[in-house]
């Protein structure tokens, strides 16, 4: 049963060791994230599930104590998806669950066992729902933390260059989060999402079907575009 969700943007950025002299630009990005983690904890959840997208290396499950590193983007810095040994060790997490359990590890979490998994951009809406619903089927109550960046079209000098389609997705995508609506998340357009660069569309899609019946509501705590590229914060309860 799912209990509680958080979503959080995924950039390397949201790390200050990566964005250096620019790391105050995400200060607000970064509280945001830590009250939506917040919310996770109060749930007082028995298993928390991060999901993240991930290049064909990284797809798959992450056991707790998969280590990751930042190194590839020149900071000499390593994380661990919550305590454990040397679990997964020749398996690196993806970036985006790198990023993640950075966020939890500053923020201390000891609340429940993490588990991570990594989804690929191609996974259609409806293996998606599927997908969230055998997360939310296992017995005890489930977290989800759930990590993705919304377009990346937003402006000039965003990675994707100007869109004029990426604002209007990622006010729906910002509505449909804050309302926690899973039938305008599990709507979501994939091929519009993809030639957006919205890497965060697979993992709502997964969080629609796991929030099936779960009755949450949902607030937006966080919605600016500082790089062109979207980054939204929610959180579900």
């Amino acid at each position: 049963m799912l209990v509680a969700a958080a979503v959080c943007p995924c950039p390397p950025l949201l790390v200050p060791a990566v964005a250096a002299g620019a790391a105050a630009e995400l200060d607000v990005a970064r509280a945001a994230c830590a009250d939506a983690l917040g919310v996770l904890a109060a749930a007082r959840p028995e298993r928390l599930v991060v999901v993240g997208p991930a290049g064909p290396d990284g797809r798959g499950a992450h056991p707790q104590g998969a280590r990751g590193s930042f190194r590839g983007f020149g900071v000499d810095l390593d994380v661990r998806l919550g305590p454990g040994g040397d679990a997964d060790a020749e398996r690196a997490l993806p970036p985006s669950l790198a990023v993640a359990a950075w966020l939890l590890e500053r923020a201390g979490w000891a609340d429940a066992p993490i588990e991570g998994l990594g989804v690929g951009e191609p996974l259609a809406p409806e293996r998606c729902i599927e997908v969230g619903r055998d997360i939310a089927a296992r017995a005890g109550r489930t977290a989800l933390l759930v990590m993705g960046d919304a377009s990346a079209c937003r402006t000039l000098k965003a990675p994707g260059y100007l869109d004029e389609r990426a604002a209007p997705f990622d006010a729906e995508v910002a509505r449909a989060l804050g309302a926690a609506d899973m039938a305008a998340l599990a709507a979501l357009d994939a091929e519009l999402a993809r030639e957006l660069k919205a890497s965060g569309r697979v993992p709502w899609q997964i969080l629609a079907g796991a929030a099936e019946g779960a009755n949450l509501t949902g607030a937006l705590l966080y919605d600016d575009a500082p790089y062109g590229v979207g980054y939204l914060v929610a959180a579900w309860s």
